[in-house]
């Protein structure tokens, strides 16, 4: 039974965030470019008081990435690469001991990694101005709207609507 629950709450969770990438796509680059704020990954923050949201935001990641190939044209490395770092952005933020540490191993990873392919396909961008605009980006994701969805999922809990 409980794996059950864990793994519908993961398929939530991804499902929650494909559905904030679309909604995203309409703003152009906002969701992958070099300066992007992915609305999406304020999700990141869950695992700090959700363990099913590392698996979730992962598959939501693939997904969205999957869909975003057509616009982005970053293709596998992003699907790939730009997932792994979701995944354990998600593991370390579930290690976190309180949210603000909780911030750093998104905004870090993502600066610095997704980084690496983002800006190879900007030429006219360096790699650290690319770094600072994702980074940036998704300080304003996680940090912002993560304790927005944080505050509103305990809420939840506290009220009953989490005991699907």
């Amino acid at each position: 039974m409980k794996s059950t629950k864990h793994l519908s709450k993961a398929g939530m969770i991804a499902a929650l965030y494909v559905i904030l990438v679309i909604i995203e796509i309409p703003l152009g680059q906002l969701a992958y470019g070099p300066i992007q704020v992915r609305f999406a990954e304020a999700l990141v923050l869950l695992p700090l008081v959700e363990v099913a949201a590392i698996p979730g935001v992962f598959v939501g990641c693939i997904i969205s990435n999957l869909i975003l190939t057509f616009t982005s044209g970053f293709g596998l490395i992003d699907v790939i690469g730009g997932s792994l770092v979701t995944l354990v952005s998600a593991y370390l933020t579930s290690k976190m001991p309180n949210k603000i540490l909780g911030i750093l191993p998104p905004v870090i990873l993502n600066a610095l990694i997704v980084s690496l392919w983002v800006s190879s396909f900007f030429p006219e961008m360096s790699y650290w101005v690319v770094a600072a605009g994702i980074g940036l980006g998704e300080l304003v994701a996680v940090g912002l709207f993560g304790n927005v969805v944080l505050y509103a999922y305990s809420r939840m809990k506290k009220s009953g609507y989490d005991k699907f």
